[in-house]
C-alpha cells in the first residue's frame, strides 16, 4: 500500500507539472517571462521500475506514519486505494480551477509584463547616466590631485622664500649700523646705561660681521670700516675708564673694595675687550694684578707688623718645658690664672691646694706678685684658661683686631688670637677677591686659580715666611695647636663659600704648624723623661708641679682635640702620659715609707684626674687610665692605713677564713687566747684608732673630697672585716669562748663609725 501511495504521489506531481507546461505554452504568445518558459527538470526519474519506489519507501515510511491524515486514515480504516483516487480527483479539480484563474488574469499579467519592460528601459537609462557621472568624477579627482600637487609646490616655494627673507633680514639687521649706536658710542659717557646697551649691540654686530665674512658675504665690506672705527672708540673709552678705577686703588687710605664693587657693574666692558681687543684686555688684567698684588702685600705687611705689637710680652721660651725645674714665682704665674679660670665645682679644693703648696711664700710677697701688671697680660704656657674660646663659632668669625685700638687700651693678646685675626682677614679678602676675579675676568677652574695666585701670591708667601720665622722661636704648644684648629675651621669655611683657591695655602700652613707642635711635645716628653727627682730639692706628698703642668696641658689638648679628633695628637699625648706616670713613680720611690709613697701617688693621680675631667669626657683614655690608677692606689692605701691599729684583726680573719675553706677549722681551738686578746684590744682602742686615722687622712690629702672618700672606704672596709670576724667566732670551735660576750654589736659599731664621717 505504501508503494501504491508513493506511485500516486509521483503521478500527481507529473500531472501538475504537465498542466503548468501547458499553461506556459498558452501564455507564451503573451510574452511571459523566460523563467516561466523553462522546461520541467525531472532529472533521472524512472517510473517504469520499482527500484526507485522501493528505495524511497524505507525513507518515507516513518515520515508518512507521522502525518496526521495518515494517522486518521489508519484509525478509521479507510481504503487507501479509494482514498488515493479521491485525492487525485480533488487535485484535478483544483488544477482545472487554477488554470481558469490564470486565464482570467492573463490581461493583468500582460500589463504587468509591459510595466516591467518599461522599468527595465528606465533603469537602463539611469545606468547610463550613472556611468557618465562616474566618468566625470574620475576626471574631477585627477584635477584635484593636480591642484594638490600645485598647492604643495607653492607652499614649498613660500617657505623657502620666508626662510630666505628671515636669513636675509637677520643679515641686514646684523650689518646695518643704526645712528643711535653711533651716537651712544661716540658721545655718551661709559657710565650711562645707554652706552652699555649700545656696546652690547656693537659687540653683537661685530660678531655677526665676523661670522658672515667667514662665509664669504660680500656685503660685510660695506660696514667693516664703520664697525672698526666704533670698536676702536669704544675700546679707548673703556680702557681709560677701567684703568682710572684701578689707579684709584693706589690712593692712600682708600677702601679698594668700593671701586672694586663698582667695577662689577661694568663687567661686560672686560668681556667686550676680551672678544674684540685681547691686547688691551691683557693690559688691564696685568695692571690690575700688579696694583692689587702690591696693595695686598702692603696692607698685610703693615697689619701683621702692628698686630704682633699687641702680643703678650711674656711668651714661652726654650726652657719653659714641662720637666724643667721652676722657681716658686714662675709656678705662681703659671698656676694662679688656671685656678682663677677653673673656679667652680673645684674652687675650694684648688684654692686650698694652692695655699698649701706654696705656704713658704709670705702673704705680702704673694700680694705684691698678684698685683704685678704682668699677671694680667701673661700668656700661660701649660694652662688653657679662656684661650680655647678662640675656636668657638662666635669668636672664630668675630671682627678682626684693630692694633692701634688695642695699643691705646693697653690690651695684649696671645699668639693664637693674633693668628685668628690675621687669617680671618686673609680668608675674607681672599674669598672676595677670588669671586671678583671669576666674575669680572670671566675665568674658572685652573685659570681662576692662576689669576688668584698672581694677585695674592706675594701676600701668601710673605705670610708663610712670617709664620715660619715666628715658629722657629715658638715653644707654646697650646698656641700652635689652637692655630692648627683655626686653620682646619677656616678651611671648612672656605669650602662652604666655594673658594678652593686657598686649599694649597692651608696645606702649607699646616705643614709648618704640625711639625713644630710635634717637636714641642717631644721636647716636653724628653724633659719629663730626663728629670731626676733627686735634683728637684725637697719633696713632700702634695701634688708635684710637673704633674700639675701635665694635667693642665693634657686637658687643654684633649678638650681642643675633641672637636676635630687627630690620631697623631692622641699618640703624642699617650707618650707624654707614660713618661709622666713613670716620673710620678720615680718621685714616689724617693719616699722612705710605703704610706708616704701611696699618699704622693694618690694626691697626684687625683689632681690629674680632676683637671682632666673638667675638660675631657668621662670615657676618654686619659680619664679611664688615671681613674684605674687612683682606685688601685686608694685601695692599697686603705689597707696600709688599717694595718697599724687593726692589722692583727685583719690577719686573723684572713687566716681563719683560709682554714675554714680548707676544712681545717679544728685548728681554731688553739687560737682562743689570741682571739680573746683581739676582742678586748679592739673594744678598748677602736674609737681612738678611728679618730687618729681620720686626722691622719685629712692631713695627708690636699683634696678634702678625696680624703673624705678614703676615710669612708677605710671605715667601710673596717666594718666588713669586723663582720667577717663575727662570722669566724660563730664557728663551733669558738662559739663557747667566754670573750664573745665582749664583742661589740655590728650595728652599734656602724652607728658609732658614722659619727666619724667628715662633712664638708
Amino acid at each position: 500500500m505504501a508503494a501504491a501511495a508513493t506511485m500516486a504521489a509521483a503521478a500527481r506531481e507529473l500531472m501538475l507539472r504537465a498542466g503548468a507546461s501547458d499553461l506556459e505554452e498558452e501564455e507564451g504568445p503573451l510574452g511571459g517571462s523566460p523563467a516561466l518558459q523553462e522546461p520541467l527538470q525531472l532529472g533521472e526519474l524512472d517510473i517504469t521500475t520499482d527500484e526507485f519506489i522501493l528505495d524511497e519507501v524505507d525513507v518515507h515510511i516513518q515520515a508518512n506514519l507521522e502525518d496526521e491524515l495518515v494517522k486518521e486514515a489508519l484509525k478509521t480504516g479507510v481504503d487507501l486505494r479509494h482514498y488515493s483516487k479521491q485525492v487525485e480527483l480533488e487535485l484535478q479539480q483544483i488544477e482545472q480551477k487554477s488554470i481558469r484563474d490564470y486565464i482570467q488574469e492573463s490581461e493583468n499579467i500582460a500589463s504587468l509584463h509591459n510595466q516591467i519592460t518599461a522599468c527595465d528601459a528606465v533603469l537602463e537609462r539611469m545606468e547610463q547616466m550613472l556611468g557618465a557621472f562616474q566618468s566625470d568624477l574620475s576626471s574631477i579627482s585627477s584635477e584635484i590631485r593636480t591642484l594638490q600637487e600645485q598647492s604643495g609646490a607653492m607652499n614649498i616655494r613660500l617657505r623657502n622664500r620666508q626662510a630666505v627673507r628671515g636669513k636675509l633680514g637677520e643679515l641686514v639687521d646684523g650689518l646695518v649700523v643704526p645712528s643711535a649706536l653711533v651716537t651712544a658710542i661716540l658721545e655718551a659717557p661709559v657710565t650711562e646705561p645707554r652706552f652699555l646697551e649700545q656696546l652690547q649691540e656693537l659687540d653683537a654686530k661685530a660678531a655677526a660681521v665676523r661670522e658672515q665674512e667667514a662665509r664669504g658675504t660680500a656685503a660685510c665690506a660695506d660696514v667693516r670700516g664703520v664697525l672698526d672705527r666704533l670698536r676702536v672708540k669704544a675700546v679707548t673709552k673703556i680702557r681709560e675708564f677701567i684703568l682710572q678705577k684701578i689707579y684709584s686703588f693706589r690712593k692712600p687710605m682708600t677702601n679698594y673694595q668700593i671701586p672694586q664693587t663698582a667695577l662689577l657693574k661694568y663687567r661686560f666692558f672686560y668681556q667686550f675687550l676680551l672678544g674684540n681687543e685681547r691686547a688691551t684686555a691683557k693690559e688691564i688684567r696685568d695692571e690690575y694684578v700688579e696694583t692689587l698684588s702690591k696693595i695686598y702685600l702692603s696692607y698685610y705687611r703693615s697689619y701683621l707688623g702692628r698686630l704682633m705689637k699687641v702680643q703678650y710680652e711674656e711668651v714661652a721660651e726654650k726652657d719653659d718645658l714641662m720637666g724643667v725645674e721652676d722657681t716658686a714665682k714662675k709656678d705662681i704665674l703659671e698656676w694662679r690664672p688656671s685656678c682663677q679660670a677653673r673656679r667652680g665645682t673645684r674652687t675650694q679644693d684648688f684654692d686650698t691646694q694652692f695655699s698649701v703648696d706654696f705656704g713658704g711664700v709670705d702673704s705680702e710677697a704673694h700680694s705684691q706678685m698678684s698685683s704685678e701688671p704682668s699677671l694680667r697680660s701673661r700668656n700661660t704656657i701649660f694652662t688653657l684658661g679662656t684661650r680655647g674660646s678662640v675656636i668657638s663659632p662666635t669668636e672664630l668669625e668675630a671682627p678682626i683686631l684693630v692694633p692701634h685700638t688695642a695699643q691705646r687700651g693697653e690690651q695684649r693678646y696671645p699668639f693664637e688670637a693674633l693668628f685668628r685675626s690675621q687669617h680671618y682677614a686673609l680668608l675674607d679678602n681672599s674669598c672676595r677677591e677670588y669671586l671678583f676675579i671669576c666674575e669680572f675676568f670671566v675665568v674658572s677652574g685652573p685659570a681662576a686659580h692662576d689669576l688668584f695666585h698672581a694677585v695674592m701670591g706675594r701676600t701668601l708667601s710673605m705670610t708663610l715666611k712670617h709664620l715660619e720665622s715666628y715658629l722657629a722661636d715658638c715653644y707654646d704648644a697650646i698656641a700652635i695647636f689652637l692655630c692648627i684648629h683655626i686653620v682646619l675651621r677656616f678651611r671648612n669655611i672656605a669650602a662652604k663659600r666655594e673658594v678652593p683657591a686657598l686649599d694649597r695655602y692651608w696645606e702649607q700652613v699646616l705643614a709648618l704648624l704640625w711639625p713644630r707642635f710635634e717637636l714641642i711635645l717631644e721636647m716636653n716628653v724628653q724633659s719629663v723623661r730626663s728629670t731626676d727627682p733627686q735634683r728637684l730639692g725637697g719633696l713632700d706628698t702634695r701634688p708635684h708641679y710637673i704633674t700639675r703642668r701635665y694635667a693642665e696641658f693634657s686637658s687643654a689638648l684633649v678638650s681642643i682635640n675633641q672637636t676635630i679628633p687627630n690620631e697623631r695628637t692622641m699618640q703624642l699625648l699617650g707618650q707624654l702620659q707614660v713618661e709622666v706616670e713613670n716620673f710620678v713613680l720615680r718621685v714616689a720611690a724617693e719616699f722612705s715609707s710605703r704610706k708616704e709613697q701611696l699618699v704622693f701617688l694618690i694626691n697626684n693621680y687625683d689632681m690629674m684626674l680632676g683637671v682632666l675631667m673638667e675638660r675631657a669626657t668621662d670615657d676618654s683614655k686619659e680619664v679611664e687610665s688615671f681613674q684605674q690608677l687612683l682606685n688601685a692606689r686608694t685601695q692599697e692605701f686603705i689597707e696600709e692605713l688599717l694595718s697599724p691599729p687593726f692589722g692583727g684583726l685583719v690577719a686573723f680573719v684572713k687566716e681563719a677564713e683560709a682554714l675554714i675553706e680548707r676544712g681545717q677549722a679544728e685548728r681554731l681551738r688553739g687560737e682562743e687566747a689570741r682571739v680573746t686578746q683581739l676582742i678586748r684590744g679592739f673594744g678598748s682602742s677602736w674609737k681612738s684608732s678611728v679618730e687618729s686615722l681620720s686626722q691622719d687622712v685629712m692631713r695627708s690629702f690636699t683634696n678634702f673630697r678625696n680624703g673624705t672618700s678614703i676615710i669612708q672606704g677605710a671605715l667601710t672596709q673596717l666594718i666588713q672585716v669586723y663582720h667577717r670576724f663575727h662570722r669566724v667566732l660563730s664557728q663551733p670551735q669558738l662559739r663557747a669562748l667566754p670573750a664573745r660576750a665582749e664583742l661589740i654589736n655590728i650595728h652599734h659599731l656602724m652607728v658609732e663609725l658614722k659619727k666619724h664621717k667628715p662633712n664638708f
